[in-house]
């Protein structure tokens, strides 16, 4: 019976930890800015920043990239453990690659329509946009040097 009792604590501990974890998580940006560059920094984007400054889709029914460098959208949700393991790895990325790339961050539960635009059945989802080209998605939690070889190989971008 103590062994019961002392293991629905853990529970009940371990949720609380996880809960005030993704609470918190919820507050913060989710962003990095060095003291050095204002432009290394991962963004927030909602989806009339994005018409703005990447696509407005509402407009122009093909692919018009209205940025001038590649760009990462990471779709992602406060409450999804695998986005919460790939949103560091970004800003390692986002830190070492500077403003030669642009990694936004959007919460497909605060902006349905991306996730609809970019049929984000599952996230994270990562939204590579090419300078010149069209985005391709690639899903799932991936390791950092396997984005940084999609970063190369795909988006021509070197460290």
């Amino acid at each position: 019976m103590i062994k019961f009792i002392i293991t629905c604590i853990s529970f009940c501990l371990i949720g609380t930890v996880n809960s005030l974890y993704a609470t918190e998580l919820s507050k913060e940006n989710l962003s990095y800015s060095s003291p050095e560059s204002k432009k290394a920094t991962v963004k927030n984007l909602t989806t009339a920043e994005f018409k703005k400054e990447i696509w407005d889709f509402t407009k122009d029914k093909e692919w018009k990239y209205l940025g001038n460098k590649p760009l990462i959208i990471d779709l992602y949700a406060n409450w999804c453990p695998p986005c919460r393991k790939l949103s560091p790895i970004l800003i390692q990325i986002q830190k070492e690659y500077g403003d030669k790339i642009q990694i936004y961050k959007v919460d497909v539960d605060k902006e349905s329509e991306l996730a609809q635009l970019f049929k984000a059945s599952s996230i994270p989802l990562m939204i590579f946009i090419p300078k010149d080209g069209k985005p391709f998605a690639v899903p799932g939690l991936r390791p950092q040097n396997q984005i940084e070889e999609i970063i190369t190989e795909k988006l021509g971008v070197k460290k």
